[in-house]
């Protein structure tokens, strides 16, 4: 497994990324009890490689809850009971190349009920939780809860602008996007974000691009999403 996961490397992540980051939800309540993992199928085949690079997805929660608020399986994140959540981790992805990363490797470990009541903010789905870990995070490190905090130090190191202002400016680009979140952020550039949008134009997620040693990179095609011109809205949701 990359040594990227030692306890050096998540002390030398915590130092040379921003400390302080804006609030990435709107409110949020951490469950007082137990957390339980529902069991996760595996949907596709092992597939082992080096891991080069990483991509932290995050998911603008109000365009995923806009059809969604209703639905039981979804309600810690969408029916306001919680919080009221902005971008969410979809996951951390280990990539070998373009278009090429690792999936599925076997494991029989969990995270422990610490590590996924800390990142139920960062993460408010246990399903989603358990997913990652299972099709991602056990191709990266054999440790779970190693997984859980090192997303969550990049989660943590990052700095918002204010996306529901952003979502009213007049002929919004994928570029103007971009440019937002890198001026807010000193260490990224524009072109280490990706974008994905839905075939109407609504921002779905933020991609962002990793190297192997967790500093930002930029994107390829495939994760770079549309082109800076292109025309994108935000669904604000409130």
């Amino acid at each position: 497994m990359p040594a990227s996961f030692t306890r050096l490397t998540l002390a030398a992540l915590a130092l040379v990324l921003p400390a302080t980051a804006q609030a990435q939800a709107y409110q949020c309540r951490v469950p007082s009890g137990p957390v339980s993992l529902p069991q996760i199928e595996r949907d596709g085949p092992v597939r082992r490689s080096p891991v080069r690079g990483y991509t932290l997805a995050l998911s603008w929660s109000p365009e995923f809850c806009r059809f969604r608020d209703d639905q039981p399986r979804h309600a810690r994140q969408c029916g306001g009971r919680a919080g009221r959540f902005a971008f969410i981790v979809h996951g951390l992805w280990p990539e070998s190349g373009p278009g090429k990363w690792p999936q599925w490797c076997p494991t029989r470990r969990q995270p422990s009920n610490n590590e996924l009541r800390r990142s139920m903010c960062m993460t408010p789905d246990t399903a989603l939780l358990a997913r990652q870990w299972s099709k991602h995070g056990a191709c990266m490190t054999p440790n779970p809860d190693a997984y859980l905090r090192v997303t969550r130090i990049l989660w943590n190191s990052l700095r918002w602008p204010d996306f529901d202002r952003l979502s009213r400016r007049d002929d919004l680009t994928a570029g103007d996007v971009r440019t937002t979140f890198a001026d807010a952020n000193p260490y990224w550039d524009a072109e280490d974000v990706g974008l994905v949008v839905n075939d109407r134009g609504w921002l779905r997620e933020l991609r962002l691009c990793y190297g192997a040693n967790f500093m930002p990179t930029a994107c390829d095609r495939q994760r770079f999403g549309p082109a800076d011109d292109e025309r994108v809205r935000i669904w604000r949701g409130l």
